[in-house]
């Protein structure tokens, strides 16, 4: 819901033609209240197509870094002349409150769970906010750090190697390999553009992908977002820098509704190579140019193969592509 956004009334597009927005007092201004949180969810609610999608569709919700503010880690101190508080954390703490209260997500514990759907399908839902660590170069040594965690990543494992579901479908709200950049010199994501030997957060998903090849775990697939465009990106070890894993997709597609970018630099450490990319012309492309995407993922009953579809903004398919069950 873009708490870090502020909206004004008209917007100008290249064309020449006018944007026009309803525009309330929370999303006049960066969200930094409990009630200004609370007021960014209520105004997509204002949506009569939003609120027709939320009464018909599911929802299984993670929090991705616009909850908050754009690329926020924990500990972080603002220097922004729009926010009279300044400490990420404080902000942070408000937003999950509103987060909670607004959207169908536990009560308690922590953020990442474990969803099932019977014998073909685990959905397992990350949290790469809460645990994060600082937004620098991302090339340090150590493998204590990166995005999930400690307890995160040991769960991760843990409950990958237990499931007996037919696919194992992780919700990682930021790609593996695409370069996401939060600055000169400073990454927002878990790759940083070096193709070498895992570094920085890389090693944190070296260690999760070495751990569940070594134990035999098939079926895993990678659906993200974050970045502003719709890829598919196959990682094998063959064109990787380390040979530990077993092949894998990951899907990439969305938001449903905001300005489009991409298509951003994949890093070699994984060996991704993309199958499809679907980026916008220039950076900030408004909505009502297209390039809007999402993806559906469909799982046959008798043959169990796992089916993807990226799909634009009216519903036609732009590629697709179906798995074998493992």
């Amino acid at each position: 819901m873009y708490a870090d956004g502020p909206l004004v009334e008209s917007v100008t597009l290249p064309d020449g033609r006018i944007w026009r927005n309803l525009v309330t007092p929370e999303k006049s201004k960066v969200a930094e209240t409990l009630a200004e949180y609370r007021g960014q969810f209520a105004y997509n609610l204002l949506d009569t197509h939003l609120r027709e999608f939320a009464a018909a569709v599911p929802q299984i919700n993670q929090w991705d870094d616009h909850e908050v503010l754009n690329n926020w880690y924990p500990g972080e101190v603002l220097d922004d002349p729009r926010y009279t508080e300044q400490r990420v954390d404080v902000l942070a703490a408000r937003a999950r409150q509103a987060f909670h209260e607004w959207l169908p997500v536990p009560d308690a514990g922590p953020m990442y769970r474990r969803v099932s759907y019977g014998p073909l399908l685990d959905v397992f839902v990350l949290d790469m906010r809460t645990h994060k660590d600082p937004n620098d170069g991302n090339t340090y040594a150590d493998p204590k750090r990166g995005l999930l965690g400690r307890e995160q990543r040991e769960w991760l494992i843990r409950e990958l190697k237990r499931s007996t579901a037919t696919w194992k479908v992780i919700a990682n709200d930021l790609p593996i390999g695409v370069v996401v950049p939060d600055g000169p010199g400073t990454q927002e994501g878990v790759a940083q553009g070096d193709p070498g030997a895992p570094a920085g957060r890389e090693l944190e998903f070296a260690e999760v992908l070495r751990s569940t090849h070594r134990a035999g775990v098939t079926g895993m697939v990678f659906l993200t977002a974050d970045v502003h465009y719709s890829a598919a990106h196959h990682y094998d070890p063959s064109r990787a820098a380390v040979g530990d894993f077993t092949p894998f997709w990951e899907f990439v597609s969305g938001p449903a509704h905001a300005g489009a970018f991409g298509p951003n630099a994949l890093d070699g450490t994984f060996g991704p190579q993309a199958a499809f990319v679907h980026a916008p012309p220039r950076a900030n492309t408004s909505p009502a140019e297209g390039f809007q995407h999402f993806g559906e993922v469909t799982i046959d009953g008798e043959s169990e193969a796992l089916t993807v579809h990226l799909r634009d903004r009216d519903g036609a398919s732009l590629w697709t592509t179906t798995l074998p069950a493992p």
